[in-house]
């Protein structure tokens, strides 16, 4: 059985506006078409970029980008939807911008801490207002000279890190930080394809990430955006867990060894799969093919240097646990608490409304695994990735379990649940509940 998932929505978003900040036309193909890079792509039209419909084939996208200070004063407020790291990213662009612009989003986004991103940017000598609550959205941002700086992250964060580095690269500073762990590296990744000069590696205290000489411009880009790792977790673990024989092999999936901190952990816990890799690396980022083998899986131990390799993967792990052999503790995952909802909370309540034993702790949280059936009515919390979890565990052997507000998976993944009664109907288990 073979399957594809949509291209990757933290690479999609990032080509996006590393597009708009180039010189000349550039190519895109495999964007995630919905969610938050369309939403990414709205506010880019806003600053005046002529950014087409994102296509839901994926076929390719042509634009020309306005250069790396070349973005305009928008008519009205750039409002980023749902999109956390649209809005983060964009501070960062816009803080070296000669303009002034607001930046909001939807009520859930507007509730998310900004602070973390708009007070280092302060210190390089960005300028921002908050219109309603401190360190909230929406926030004005009245952009300007910016000055080389030096940071260590309070945590380890793509985001942060990336608005940093853009700001930089759009103010022409130099940018050095410094991450207690390593997160995330589609930006640095990106930029180097691009003929940008990114120093990263270990170092004392962490891992450093320096920009070192910003150019004066960007080329524009020619790439294909592989799959979401965080959008084939989901089915990775039907594959593992669905029974019967025979491999489920998901297509074209991207394998940045930033993102892929998952793999490890559930092959510690008993998961039999292999990698094939893709014989082409698109923009440093490399892809293959995933296949995946029914599996038994045992609880473990998870926490410290793995979680900014699966911190989104969470709650799909978590869901493998409820199914796990023994004891799952993770721990070390307190930014789950900022998420489009407490993602901690909301997937311990969610696992003990269906009768599994799960304790809340405040950076995680504890599973007993059960092979007893699971049913019962589930929340999504307006949570898309909360969604999809519970949904995978309902469509499992011997379970029947009810998703409120599953729609909410359009925001990564618009065919999710069409995916998934096609891969359960194939492996016998009928449709979904």
């Amino acid at each position: 059985m073979e399957l594809r998932v949509p291209g990757d929505k933290s690479i999609s978003q990032r080509a996006l506006i590393l597009s708009s900040l180039a010189e000349g036309t550039s190519r895109l193909r495999g964007l995630l078409s919905e969610g938050d890079p369309a939403s990414t792509a709205g506010a880019l039209r806003g600053l005046g970029v002529a950014i087409p419909k994102l296509d839901s084939s994926g076929s390719e996208v042509t634009f020309k980008g306005l250069g790396l200070r070349g973005l305009r004063t928008p008519a009205g407020p750039l409002d980023v939807e749902n999109s956390g790291t649209g809005a983060r990213l964009l501070l960062g662009v816009l803080a070296g911008q000669p303009l002034e612009a607001v930046v909001t989003g939807d009520e859930s986004l507007r509730k998310r801490p900004m602070a973390r991103v708009t007070d280092p940017l302060s210190a390089m000598g960005g300028r921002f207002e908050a219109l309603d609550v401190e360190g909230h959205l929406p926030i004005r941002v009245m952009g300007g000279p910016l000055t080389e700086f030096s940071y260590h992250l309070p945590v380890a964060s793509a985001q942060l890190k990336s608005a940093l580095l853009l700001a930089g690269l759009v103010g022409g500073v130099g940018i050095q930080l410094v991450e207690p762990g390593r997160s995330r590296n589609h930006t640095e990744t990106l930029l180097g394809g691009l003929g940008v000069s990114i120093i990263a590696g270990p170092q004392e205290g962490g891992w450093g990430v320096a920009l070192s000489d910003p150019p004066p411009l960007l080329p524009a880009l020619d790439m294909d955006v592989p799959g979401d790792f965080s959008s084939a977790a989901f089915f990775f673990l039907f594959g593992l867990l669905r029974g019967g024989e025979g491999a489920l092999v998901i297509k074209g999936v991207g394998l940045n060894e930033t993102r892929t901190g998952l793999l490890p952990v559930l092959e510690r816990m008993g998961a039999r799969f292999s990698v094939e890799p893709s014989p082409g690396v698109a923009e440093g980022e490399p892809s293959g093919d995933l296949v995946v083998y029914p599996s038994e899986l045992a609880g473990c131990q998870v926490g410290g240097d793995e979680i900014p390799g699966l911190i989104d993967e969470v709650p799909i792990l978590a869901a493998g646990a409820a199914r796990a052999q023994g004891l799952t503790r993770i721990t070390g995952a307190r930014e789950l608490r900022v998420k489009e909802t407490d993602r901690i909370r909301a997937v311990v309540d969610n696992l003990r409304a269906l009768g599994v034993e799960a304790e809340e702790l405040e950076d995680g949280m504890e599973i007993e695994g059960t092979d007893r059936p699971l049913r019962g009515r589930v929340q999504s919390y307006g949570d898309h990735r909360i969604a999809m979890a519970f949904g995978v565990l309902g469509a499992l052997p011997g379970n029947e379990i009810q998703v409120e507000g599953g729609e909410v998976a359009g925001v990564s993944f618009p065919d999710f649940w069409r995916l998934l009664a096609r891969v359960m109907k194939d492996s016998g288990r009928g449709g979904l509940a």
